[in-house]
């Protein structure tokens, strides 16, 4: 790097990687290191991490950026950003993880939330979120009747609970700090969207002891400090991954929207300081700094994007290369109806009994015809996404979009032709990193922390299809689907 000035350090953990990006003051990368993550699936619906191999993944990444670093660069703050649902567990004594930690994805505490559906109405006013195995506080109630070691630990009083920013944030402190931000507590399932503090009643609806969970803290703000590579860090925003992308992406205004196409797909609305609740569709807390009024999002989530792909490349070996799905889409002749349901369908159904399916098979149907389905039926989730957020009322508007599959020009022009918005494509994959990294630039002080808000835009596709052709394709869509839900209930 040519500069002497300061910068700022993002750490970005991921369901596939950890990585740490350091950020100049033009924005522009100056050092980074990336490691894969492994997500285990031991039985069918179970989805976990070693939550050693999260630490250390990022704790590597983030000594090869400092090694990179010139000696006179100062180090002005590290922001992380961390995937929300996923929840750790380990030994306040030891800091030794006390059972795999179950991934946002992970099915297996259905049978924790399978009796409390009559209380769906009450959860979501509560929290803002649904009553699903998605989130933390049915794996937490899961595990404590069903690991052994976790429940010692509890009956002990030594056990420590939650999202995997608290757990990083402890172990790069040295266990100085234990805390959780508003974005990813509520992940959790256990605060009270109103107060932003944990919520007694649902404590004790999934038994979870409050002496195990961290203190709720701004995302931005003081969340310690420590030494690695002869460096004092100091951490100064913590924050989960969505809040960071859309923050980075210009949703940090009310009105705005965004959405991120990674391992699942993310589309979020800003409704300022009203925390609206619009059934089938999240609300999610905002980043947070002190003496700010919060702000909330209106959030749907795709929960099988990426991971369809990676479906249809390991499990169907329809796909070469991770890079082949544009141009087996625009190879395609026919269209095929697919249901990329892997893990259940997020927004706004909740639904995690209808499978996965293709319709509309024939003689010529072709491996890029299933590619092309799957594309087009992420899209086809997102726009019921779009569709319930304007049937109550809320009016999105142009979009900018990032994430890995942002780059397949096939999928989002197809989702501006069904969402009739235009959508700008950021460069780049560092949404999330840039997000974490503005909220440390900001709370450092430094006055180029904007810049880091203000991503270039590659392309903008606009809308090419006739509306009445794309509410034509809705129509039948949503009838695929209520469908192929009504046999998934019929055979089991």
């Amino acid at each position: 790097m040519s500069g002497r000035g300061p910068v700022v350090i993002a750490l970005d953990q991921g369901s596939s990687s950890s990585r740490a990006i350091a950020f100049d003051a033009a924005g522009r990368a100056v050092a980074a290191a990336q490691r894969p993550v492994r997500t285990r699936q031991p039985r069918p619906g179970w989805f976990e991490h070693d939550a050693l191999e999260l630490a250390r993944t990022i704790e590597s990444s983030l000594d090869e950026v400092l090694a990179a670093l010139p000696k006179a660069v100062e180090v002005a703050g590290v922001g992380l950003a961390c995937q929300r649902s996923t929840v750790v567990f380990w030994d306040a004594k030891t800091g030794k993880p006390a059972a795999a930690a179950p991934s946002w994805q992970d099915g297996r505490a259905a049978e924790v939330i399978a009796p409390l559906q009559d209380r769906q109405a009450w959860a979501h006013e509560r929290t803002g979120l649904y009553l699903t195995p998605y989130y933390s506080g049915p794996k937490i109630r899961w595990f404590l009747e069903n690991a052994p070691a976790v429940r010692r630990l509890a009956d002990a009083g030594r056990l420590r609970i939650g999202p995997v920013s608290t757990w990083l944030v402890w172990r790069l402190t040295g266990g100085q700090v234990f805390a959780a931000d508003p974005t990813t507590a509520q992940r959790m399932m256990l605060l009270d969207l109103r107060s932003l503090d944990w919520d007694p009643e649902l404590l004790s609806l999934f038994g979870v002891p409050r002496a195990a969970l961290p203190e709720i803290r701004p995302s931005a703000g003081s969340w310690g400090s420590c030494r690695r590579r002869g460096r004092a860090l100091p951490f100064l925003a913590a924050v989960g991954d969505q809040q960071a992308a859309a923050l980075a992406l210009g949703a940090g205004e009310p009105g705005a929207s965004v959405a991120n196409y990674g391992t699942g797909a993310f589309f979020l609305h800003n409704t300022g300081e009203q925390s609206r609740r619009i059934p089938g569709l999240l609300t999610s807390a905002a980043p947070t700094a002190a003496g700010r009024p919060p702000q909330f999002l209106q959030e749907g989530t795709v929960h099988a994007a990426g991971t369809s792909f990676d479906w249809l490349r390991d499990n169907l070996g329809l796909l070469p290369r991770a890079d082949a799905v544009d141009a087996l889409c625009r190879k395609s002749g026919e269209r095929i109806w697919a249901l990329p349901a892997i893990g259940g369908l997020g927004a706004p159904r909740w639904d995690y009994a209808t499978k996965t399916a293709f319709f509309g098979l024939t003689s010529r149907t072709t491996s890029a015809d299933l590619v092309r389905g799957v594309c087009e039926g992420i899209a086809f989730l997102v726009a019921d996404i779009v569709a319930a957020m304007r049937a109550a009322g809320a009016r999105p508007g142009a979009a900018r979009v990032s994430g890995g599959l942002s780059r397949i020009g096939y999928l989002m022009q197809f989702q501006a032709d069904l969402l009739g918005l235009p959508l700008s494509r950021c460069e780049g994959g560092q949404g999330t990193a840039l997000g974490a990294a503005a909220l440390a630039a900001d709370q450092a002080g430094l006055a180029w922390s904007a810049r880091l808000r203000s991503p270039r835009v590659d392309r903008t596709f606009r809308p090419r299809m006739a509306e009445g052709q794309a509410q034509g394709l809705c129509r039948s869509w949503r009838a695929f689907v209520d469908a192929q839900a009504a046999l998934s209930r019929a055979v089991g």
